[in-house]
């Protein structure tokens, strides 16, 4: 059902939509986290949200070990009692080639549902709180372009322009609406 499915990049405008909340677990659900498990680990990805996918739901996976059995599901997450800040670099699957610095809660705490709607609340520091950090914003249409500084957009503007250019080429806009024809024979009023 989810063969098709790819990771889409910047700047691809469903990667700027909120997502909406997950409403049913059922096996499509299933079916697409593990669809988004083989594309993150054929990207040497850590992690993935559902709109990296073009599905506009409250989704993300993440592996931050690459052990299968550290796969993590987050439905429909909620972040909260962020503590303290820190500055690391990220990456993204979604822009390719970027790695930019970026100030993200030190420690962090999440509510959200595992694949089967059960509840999850967990709190983490470092690394694994930078990746929910990241994945939310994917879920809110945030991307590391929005969180990126003047230096670091400018250090990457050839980059960014170049991922712009490949976007337009393989998605050419549709050519404007020619209006409708006047009937000659209507008489002018």
């Amino acid at each position: 059902m989810f063969d098709n499915l790819k990771i889409i990049h910047y700047p691809d405008p469903r990667l700027k939509q909120p997502s909406a909340p997950v409403a049913e677990f059922n096996e499509n659900l299933r079916q697409l986290v593990a669809r988004m498990f083989e594309l993150m680990r054929q990207a040497k990805g850590v992690g993935l949200a559902a709109p990296q996918v073009a599905q506009n739901i409250r989704l993300f996976i993440l592996n931050a070990t690459g052990q299968p059995e550290d796969d993590r599901v987050y439905v429909n997450p909620f972040l909260s009692e962020a503590e303290g800040d820190e500055e690391a670099e990220e990456g993204c699957l979604s822009i390719p080639g970027l790695s930019v610095n970026v100030s993200r809660s030190k420690h962090l705490r999440i509510q959200a549902h595992d694949l089967q709607g059960n509840p999850i609340d967990q709190k983490a520091s470092g690394y694994l709180a930078r990746i929910w950090q990241h994945e939310f914003d994917h879920l809110n249409g945030t991307l590391l372009t929005d969180r990126m500084g003047p230096v670091a957009k400018l250090a990457n503007r050839r980059l960014l322009r170049e991922l712009e250019e490949k976007y337009a080429s393989e998605h050419p806009a549709s050519p404007p609406k020619k209006p409708p024809l006047k009937d000659k024979r209507a008489k002018s009023r």
